[in-house]
């Protein structure tokens, strides 16, 4: 039977639509192929147009061939894969660009916090922002902070509680914003 010329004999029953599948397939394929680029997806919609096909058979009005109704069903979902694809795309890059944005303000946010400790680092008196400095930036212990500088660990501990309150009180304001950014970052 030449499925080419009247290929209306695949609704007949289970082993003409085998028939006409089999011999029509590959074809099918190769056509969704030259709009999708990606064989997975060819053979996908190809294989989900003959299910609907078979499915809908008994109410299915096919006015050409089933070769051209199947030609013309690939183009259209071979197309709106496409489309769907570029809708996709689109949305993942608009989200990246706002978590760009996001990121954008985080560092806008972490670059003035960073300068209001710097500040309020500054502003501590000499002895508390040397102990605090060695402490938090060299990572000095207590005992070598007393040693280096020639006091008593008791000093040390004294000055940097000071230096703490100091900094606390100078950045209130921030506090909140301090710990959101330390969870985050």
């Amino acid at each position: 039977m030449d499925y080419h010329k009247t290929d209306t004999e695949w609704k007949k029953d289970e082993k003409s639509f085998e028939l006409y599948f089999k011999s029509n397939y590959q074809r099918f394929c190769s056509y969704a192929y030259t709009f999708l680029k990606d064989q997975d997806d060819a053979e996908d919609i190809v294989q989900q147009i003959f299910i609907a096909m078979w499915e809908k058979r008994d109410t299915l009005n096919i006015e050409t061939s089933a070769t051209a109704y199947m030609m013309r069903a690939i183009r259209n979902a071979s197309l709106n894969r496409l489309k769907h694809a570029e809708v996709k795309q689109s949305y993942v890059n608009e989200k990246g660009n706002e978590q760009l944005s996001g990121n954008q303000v985080t560092s806008v946010v972490v670059n003035e916090l960073q300068a209001q400790i710097a500040k309020a680092i500054d502003a501590l008196p000499q002895q508390c922002r040397i102990i605090f400095s060695m402490s938090r930036f060299e990572e000095l212990t207590y005992s070598e902070i007393a040693t280096k500088l020639n006091l008593s660990v008791k000093t040390v501990e004294n000055q940097m509680g000071k230096a703490l309150r100091l900094m606390r009180e100078r950045l209130k304001d921030y506090l909140l914003l301090i710990i959101i950014l330390g969870a985050v970052l």
